[in-house]
């Protein structure tokens, strides 16, 4: 067991604009939460290659796929939506590469909120664009001011994230107006909200563990329950054997 895993953090993008030069940047909470659970955060740029991403992933023992704004409809075959707010191309290029080399190195990943649903778009699931009209009858996901939003989620019996967080319910913060409307083929339900969508998922492979959330347990300042979940991160990247991309690929 590793003492101090490497994870990587994908970093979000904004391009040059009028009195703005391009930039890379990221939420401290990511890191913070990273660093309480005694691992090391490494931060890791939009690359779009391949051969540039690979080598870096290959030093790593995880990789949390962080927030941001959402995928692009027409790369998902969809019709453009007003209340989408599409992220930069190079980060979605990035993220898209990211989210396909974990998958072929089973390497531990958690995805929080856009990152919870680029993994599952990868692989094979499904997204509402925009919640108040594909599930009008839900309850509200975020608040339409900006301010802080929470709402409940019931937890799946017998799984990861019922072994993380206990059984039965928790409150959750909530920032988001997309959801997962098809759940890829090699991931499970982890927990719902009251509406019946799915706030968190994982994977069914006994080889990898992977999480995806919808919340932010980045946000909330390291409260005890979302510490939980990022600690059994860290632990599944300590105890992580490596293997190179090379063989993956090949097996």
């Amino acid at each position: 067991m590793k003492d101090r895993p490497l994870i990587g953090i994908n970093t979000d993008y904004r391009a040059t604009t009028k009195g703005r030069t391009p930039h890379s940047y990221m939420h401290s909470g990511y890191f913070d939460c990273i660093l309480s659970a005694n691992a090391l955060p490494v931060m890791i740029p939009p690359l779009i290659k391949e051969h540039d991403l690979a080598p870096i992933l290959e030093q790593l023992d995880g990789v949390l796929l962080t927030g941001g704004d959402d995928l692009d409809p027409k790369k998902m075959g969809l019709s453009p939506h007003p209340a989408v707010t599409v992220m930069p191309e190079r980060r979605e290029a990035s993220d898209r590469m990211l989210c396909k080399l974990i998958q072929q190195m089973r390497m531990p990943v958690l995805g929080i909120g856009l990152g919870m649903q680029e993994l599952n778009v990868v692989n094979g699931g499904g997204i509402y664009l925009h919640l108040p009209e594909d599930m009008p009858r839900g309850i509200p996901h975020r608040d339409l001011q900006g301010g802080v939003h929470r709402h409940t989620v019931i937890m799946e019996p017998g799984t990861r994230l019922e072994e993380i967080y206990g059984p039965g319910e928790i409150r959750v913060n909530s920032y988001h107006h997309q959801g997962i409307r098809k759940l890829a083929p090699n991931f499970r339900t982890g927990a719902l909200a009251p509406d019946g969508l799915i706030e968190a998922y994982e994977g069914r492979e006994k080889g990898w563990w992977v999480v995806g959330v919808q919340w932010h347990p980045e946000n909330e300042g390291n409260i005890s329950l979302d510490m939980q979940l990022i600690e059994a991160f860290t632990t599944a990247a300590a105890t992580w054997n490596r293997v190179p991309l090379s063989l993956a690929k090949a097996s």
